[in-house]
């Protein structure tokens, strides 16, 4: 199996300018309200437990020293070690990394498996490293956060700007520190070093399989279906992929050059492959309209899988928004405002604490694995998949009902109420 490129973020794709950690701390803030929290229980959950800073120097291949600034935050380890990958931006802060570990650990909770949320970050352009530099850094960065690491305390995990390989850098560092190996110090390795069958697809697979779910439930034909994907990273080709294989017509895409539009349909294999990661990238493929993101984002379409990065849809344009499903491939594309314009227009949002949990799922199959050192066929990662992701949109389905709400603060419900209960019932050390 190969291993995926970096795929830096998309260049047209423009992140509002939101405070995505209030955000967050926003929707907590609901569902506190549903479950009559203790208001100390609630500051516990709105705060992580531990955030490191680390400014770290590395040699680049002209001999010069550049000083890099990154971040690890850990949420809450209540039900388990902390998991949460590691992303490279130029644009990257504490302030936003807090709040994807946040979320982190309700997507967690909300799909039932034994982990808390955290997040690293450097703040860094992959684009201007060469294969070395980017190895040195990687490795440097690991070192100087190593302290939060390992196989039962903080796991991390591929994110935008890192992969595969970054994660064998990783976790070789990891074992050398030791001296000896630790494949379950890191998830999304390569095959070879202890990785998943299944895990490279693993948070594409998980959004179809939130979509089916949510096209069964609300009644949409997927065969008749027309889908608007925002990004086309390793989230957004694989859900592009398992959509048309589902039935559905893909009528629009996006990648770092911009976005096509084609009310036909899009020939999504041929764009993976001929074009996507190649100079020019997919807006070289002739048969098809180009657009702009905000356009992307507005087409007339039944489903739109925003798998790019945060806020994205915003009280800006959520009204001009016609898609009646979206299913969050990304994390926090759309602001509480959004949902709450989204929302009374009727239309359905699958939250990213469901939809995108596919890689944390088969993440948590591979750290298995790795720790009883007997591996998995993909069918049986696949199913098992399937299996966690159905059950969890059926629980967040029927506690919508229950509380008469939209489908992200009824997952919010499950996730707080399931982290909350952890933390009340370890109790307050010492």
């Amino acid at each position: 199996m190969g291993i995926p490129a970096i795929t830096p973020l998309e260049d047209g794709i423009m992140s509002a300018e939101v405070d995505i950690l209030a955000m967050a701390r926003q929707q907590l803030a609901v569902a506190t309200g549903h479950l009559n929290l203790d208001g100390g229980l609630h500051q516990v959950l709105a705060h992580p437990q531990r955030a490191l800073i680390v400014n770290f120097p590395v040699v680049m291949d002209n001999g010069e020293v550049q000083v890099f600034e990154g971040f690890r935050v850990q949420h809450n380890a209540s039900r388990g070690p902390t998991k949460g990958g590691i992303r490279y931006h130029p644009h990257v802060s504490l302030s936003e990394t807090s709040a994807l570990a946040m979320w982190m650990t309700w997507k967690c909770a909300v799909v039932n498996i034994p982990y808390g949320g955290a997040k690293g970050a450097v703040r860094v352009d992959t684009k201007k490293l060469s294969r070395r530099e980017l190895e040195k850094l990687t490795r440097r960065y690991v070192t100087d956060i190593n302290g939060m690491l390992g196989e039962r305390s903080d796991i991390p995990a591929p994110d935008i700007g890192t992969n595969a390989q970054v994660m064998a850098w990783i976790m070789d560092t990891m074992s050398m520190q030791v001296g000896h190996t630790v494949p379950g110090v890191v998830t999304g390795k390569p095959i070879e070093l202890g990785g998943s069958e299944g895990r490279v697809e693993a948070t594409g697979r998980g959004v179809v399989v939130a979509l089916e779910e949510a096209a069964r439930v609300h009644g949409l034909d997927l065969g008749n279906a027309r889908v608007v994907i925002q990004g086309f990273g390793n989230v957004g080709a694989t859900a592009a992929r398992l959509a048309e294989e589902a039935g559905a017509t893909v009528v629009a895409i996006s990648d770092a050059t911009g976005a096509i539009y084609n009310p036909k349909g899009l020939p999504v294999r041929e764009l993976a492959t001929k074009y996507s990661g190649h100079e020019g990238g997919i807006r070289e493929y002739q048969d098809a309209e180009k657009v702009t993101n905000s356009e992307l984002l507005e087409l007339d379409c039944d489903v739109l899988i925003p798998a790019a990065i945060s806020a994205q849809i915003t009280a800006d344009n959520a009204d001009r928004i016609k898609a009646s499903i979206i299913v969050e491939g990304a994390n926090g594309p759309c602001t509480p405002e959004a949902d709450a314009i989204i929302g009374d227009k009727g239309h359905l949002i699958v939250p990213d604490i469901l939809a995108n949990a596919g890689g944390v799922i088969v993440s948590y199959f591979e750290w298995v694995q790795d720790l009883q050192n007997f591996f998995w066929e993909e069918d049986e990662v696949n199913v098992k998949l399937k299996k966690i992701m159905r059950a969890a949109f059926a629980s967040v389905e029927a506690t919508r009902v229950v509380y008469k709400t939209d489908m992200r603060t009824a997952a919010l419900i499950i996730g707080v109420k399931r982290v909350s209960e952890a933390t009340v019932r370890r109790g307050i050390f010492p």
